[in-house]
């Protein structure tokens, strides 16, 4: 990328999560004393949004916290899940590390129309983390949710205001109505939200800072954002903390389900304004602005660079020579392939696609053999992604990878907790399938 883009390639776009020479990251250190129990309550209901710019609201199924809760690292949190749609929903998660008790189709079950579940949740690290019923959903009766949420370090970075970008995708029937991924959605185009509108301005003011905790919620497609006349510093990858880098161009990839958070110094005088576009390898599409207050800055420069956030405890290195080593072929991924299957027809003696003892390492290859990129997230670890000679790692960590067609990936992951725990692959395609596997660390 350069940075007079004004477009990706969806090509361009895949090249751009994984091939991008980021700084170290800073490696965590131990929790200690729990927070006293927190009760969180998640609700998925029917609600509405407007997905034209002056179009009507249109029905469709939202997951809301019932009341907001304040969250930070170490808190154990009592989370009660309540159904009130007429379709089965099962919760799935984005950022938990090791977190048996939530693992889908594995901890939890299915919650019946009317039905409510109940789990406890230690939240381990901070960053911004993802939960969403889309795990059954392919080729239901509309779309489902994803709701994030936000769990703040101890010890936050200095900034003036934190705001989350959640960027979801839409395609509408020919009644109208949001189709489900899974579905064939014919040359339909495709319709963004962010934050639940079409559009968005997010407030700043000269010489202060914002942190962005940006959510590509799309179904299956990889975005970028690229934000105009700023620096674009990243802080953290898939809810992990990173050493502070300048996102290319202002601008930043993600895979669906992936999280960056990034800091903004507002360097431009009162009034300005800055667009912020989304691009998806067709024209960009403007969907927000930077919006500057007419105010006197807020201070008289701008603020120091940042340090990094405090580390979460991944570990600082993993020992490839004795590591287990195991292809994992994404290829022509069908319903019918065999080892995969569609989430309705997983469960937990379908067998794991490897297993481990616990405190080893593991190099998963991914070779994809389909004509179409794939996306791959693993459940209960983050995953470093090693470079081409597999002799080192890009410095970052990740739980979701997209890799295109024809290529083979690396990664690596210290198997620190033992259980069962899934692995998701679709292609980025609208109407490809979500499938499964699973790995034991035992």
């Amino acid at each position: 990328m350069t940075n007079d883009l004004t477009s990706l390639s969806r090509r361009t776009l895949l090249a751009s999560l994984g091939g991008v020479a980021l700084a170290g990251l800073t490696l965590r250190a131990p929790v200690h004393a729990a927070a006293p129990r927190k009760t969180l309550t998640l609700r998925a209901t029917m609600g509405q949004t407007i997905l034209r710019a002056g179009g009507e609201p249109v029905a469709r199924p939202v997951l809301a916290l019932a009341e907001a809760v304040a969250l930070q690292r170490g808190d154990e949190v009592s989370v009660r899940f309540e159904n009130e749609l007429k379709q089965p929903a099962l919760l799935s998660w984005r950022g938990l590390d090791g977190v048996a008790a939530a693992e889908p189709l594995v901890g939890r079950q299915p919650v019946p129309p009317g039905g409510h579940d109940s789990f406890v949740l230690p939240l381990r690290s901070a960053g911004t983390l993802l939960a969403d019923l889309r795990l059954l959903a392919d080729a239901g009766p509309s779309p489902m949710p994803a709701l994030p949420l936000v769990v703040r370090e101890a010890t936050p970075p200095q900034v003036d205001g934190d705001e989350l970008v959640l960027i979801e995708d839409a395609r509408l029937g020919k009644d109208g109505q949001p189709l489900a991924a899974g579905v064939d959605s014919g040359d339909t185009p495709w319709l963004y939200t962010i934050n639940g509108k079409p559009t968005a301005d997010i407030a700043l003011r000269a010489n202060g800072r914002l942190r962005l905790r940006v959510i590509n919620a799309c179904q299956r497609n990889v975005i970028a954002l690229k934000i105009d006349d700023h620096d674009v510093r990243v802080i953290a990858l898939d809810s992990q903390p990173a050493e502070p880098f300048l996102a290319r161009g202002g601008t930043l990839v993600l895979a669906p389900g992936g999280r960056v958070d990034a800091l903004i110094d507002a360097t431009r005088p009162p009034g300005s304004t800055s667009a912020v576009n989304l691009l998806d390898g067709g024209k960009p599409i403007p969907i927000a602005r930077l919006v500057y207050s007419g105010e006197p800055p807020l201070r008289g420069a701008p603020l120091p660079l940042p340090t990094p956030l405090p580390d979460s405890g991944l570990p600082a290195q993993l020992p490839l020579g004795s590591a287990l080593r195991v292809e994992l072929p994404l290829g022509a991924l069908t319903s019918a392939q065999l080892d995969w299957f569609a989430p309705g027809k997983f469960t937990p003696a379908s067998g794991p696609a490897f297993q481990v003892k616990r405190g080893r390492t593991v190099v998963l290859a991914l070779t994809n053999r389909a004509t179409q990129p794939i996306v791959f997230h693993l459940h209960g670890h983050h995953f470093r992604l090693l470079d081409r000679l597999d002799d080192g790692w890009k410095p970052f960590w990740l739980d979701t990878l997209a890799i295109d067609a024809g290529q083979t990936q690396r990664i690596a992951f210290a198997a620190e907790h033992p259980g069962l725990w899934l692995i998701e692959a679709m292609a980025a395609k609208w109407s490809a399938p979500r499938l499964l596997r699973s790995y034991l660390v035992s």
